[in-house]
């Protein structure tokens, strides 16, 4: 019986560091029922949605920040870039008078030049990620101040805010089936193209990824421009939620992108995750932040919180890095060992 119980929990271990997903499936568990134990009214249907109705958002701009730590990057202007992106499309819908689609458009070509401009600056002229993206979270976030001088643009047209109101089978916005049809795409990119290979080698080994003849210059340039796309896609989608581009739109919102991709098994080294993982951890901080809210915790103590949550996973992914290395090691040498005895 004991040798049994043996074998399950070493089954068990196994799956934990073999799936990347494990951790936060495991944590979304025990924090969904420790916050049922002390307000039930998580779990209604109403809050599900709310639930996955902010995800949706979330999760959008989840998918390109994978992308970009995957490669070993890292894009700390997805917040202000989705503000901007908002903006624009709502003064081109207002105040330009432009039809929807195009102002959309507008909106997203917003998003691209952002994120191609921070491509090149880290590709093209060597600076670090962190910096660039921090200096382009700063000039998009004054362009949205100087712009509006902290006024939102208001009213937006019906045919736009018609967008938000939408719901699938009379209950789910919109925006759950799209980020979720993104998601997929994402995870089927990466999984299942040259694209999505050549993404996870230059995380792993950027100077092998070189030498075996993958473009990295290209293929970092088109995950920071997709990065910036979704940013400002999530960011026309709220605008038209909330019916109005408010300028403080996506403040902090660089935080919880980072925090759930990391926490759903995004490795901040590079060269690992699974955007099955970050939709997990996106869900885990949308879920977080509603039950927060739900048990009336002030927002000043959300921050503290999140940061919290952010060293943890952190410091989870280095954990589960070192328990992966040594469980290889220790299979290298049991196979050294076989080897010899054979021998």
């Amino acid at each position: 019986m004991g040798s049994s119980k043996k074998a399950i929990l070493k089954r068990a271990s196994d799956w934990f560091l073999k799936k990347q997903e494990s951790s936060i499936i495991l944590i979304l568990l025990l924090f969904s029922a420790l916050v049922i134990c002390v307000n039930p009214a998580f779990i209604s249907a109403s809050n599900i949605i709310n639930i996955l109705h902010a995800t949706g958002f979330t999760l959008v701009v989840v998918v390109g920040m994978s992308l970009t730590l995957i490669t070993g990057g890292l894009d700390l202007s997805v917040g202000s870039v989705y503000a901007l992106g908002a903006l624009i499309c709502g003064m081109a819908c207002t105040n330009g008078g432009l039809p929807v689609p195009v102002a959309i458009l507008l909106g997203l070509s917003v998003g691209v030049a952002a994120g191609a401009v921070n491509g090149v600056l880290i590709v093209k002229a060597g600076m670090p990620p962190m910096i660039v993206t921090l200096g382009m979270q700063y000039m998009a976030r004054g362009l949205v101040s100087a712009l509006t001088k902290g006024v939102p643009i208001f009213p937006l047209p019906e045919d736009f805010v018609a967008i938000g109101s939408t719901k699938l089978l009379g209950q789910f916005p919109i925006i759950v089936p799209l980020a979720i049809a993104i998601a997929v795409v994402g995870h089927i990119t990466l999984s299942r193209t040259v694209f999505g290979r050549s993404v996870y080698a230059i995380g792993g080994n950027q100077e092998a990824a070189r030498i075996s003849g993958i473009n990295i210059d290209r293929t970092k340039m088109t995950v920071y421009i997709l990065t910036g796309m979704l940013a400002a896609l999530a960011g026309i989608l709220m605008s038209a939620r909330l019916g109005s581009a408010e300028p403080s739109t996506g403040t902090g919102l660089e935080m919880k992108v980072i925090c759930g991709a990391i926490i759903g098994g995004i490795s901040t080294f590079g060269g690992m995750g699974t955007i099955f993982g970050a939709a997990l951890g996106a869900l885990f901080m949308e879920a977080l932040t509603n039950s927060l809210t739900l048990m009336k915790i002030s927002v000043y103590w959300q921050n503290l919180v999140f940061g919290a949550v952010l060293v943890l996973s952190v410091l989870l992914d280095q954990y589960k890095r070192v328990l992966t290395m040594r469980q290889s090691i220790k299979s290298t040498e049991y196979a050294a060992a076989e080897a010899a005895a054979k021998k």
